[in-house]
């Protein structure tokens, strides 16, 4: 990524772009992610399915790595969505956590996402354009602290929160 031209600004501003995930919990910003569910939702719980060997130890350093960071927690939840990967096209494995139940029993947030002419008239006369792949990018937001045992994952090997 050194070659890159735009490296040099990506590492002035490496707290907004880390190379690798903080070994520690983002600092509190005033903002938390929140998840609110539909009454009557009681739990979101998915049984963890069979993984090849390889996605198995992909996920079990992944997230030791964040136990280590403190990012995650052994877990006795009855929330549970479990994991597996995709096949990265630089190399090695993306880790994707399936919460399709949690997510249906969601109420959508009401954020307004601006309408596609107005995002391209904005850019008119501009003469450089960027699009940022944002490694493990959901990391530096916090959640709200009631909400956290909604995200519980299982795992091969366990589970966690």
């Amino acid at each position: 990524m050194s070659g890159n031209p735009v490296y040099e600004t990506a590492r002035e501003f490496e707290d907004i772009f880390p190379e690798k995930i903080p070994a520690e919990l983002p600092a509190d910003r005033g903002v938390k992610h929140k998840i609110d569910l539909a009454s009557g939702t009681k739990y979101c719980v998915t049984r963890q399915w069979p993984l090849p060997r390889e996605q198995v130890k992909a996920i079990d350093e992944f997230f030791e790595s964040r136990r280590k960071a403190g990012h995650v927690r052994e877990s006795i939840l009855p929330h549970s969505s479990p994991n597996f990967c995709v096949k990265k096209a630089t190399a090695g494995w993306r880790i994707v956590h399936a919460f399709n139940k949690l997510n249906d029993a969601t109420i959508p947030a009401q954020t307004p996402i601006p309408w596609k002419d107005m995002v391209l008239d904005s850019m008119a006369g501009s003469m450089i354009y960027s699009a940022i792949n944002l490694t493990n990018g959901f990391y530096p937001i916090l959640m709200r602290e009631s909400d956290i045992p909604l995200i519980a994952v299982s795992t091969p090997s366990g589970m966690l929160w």
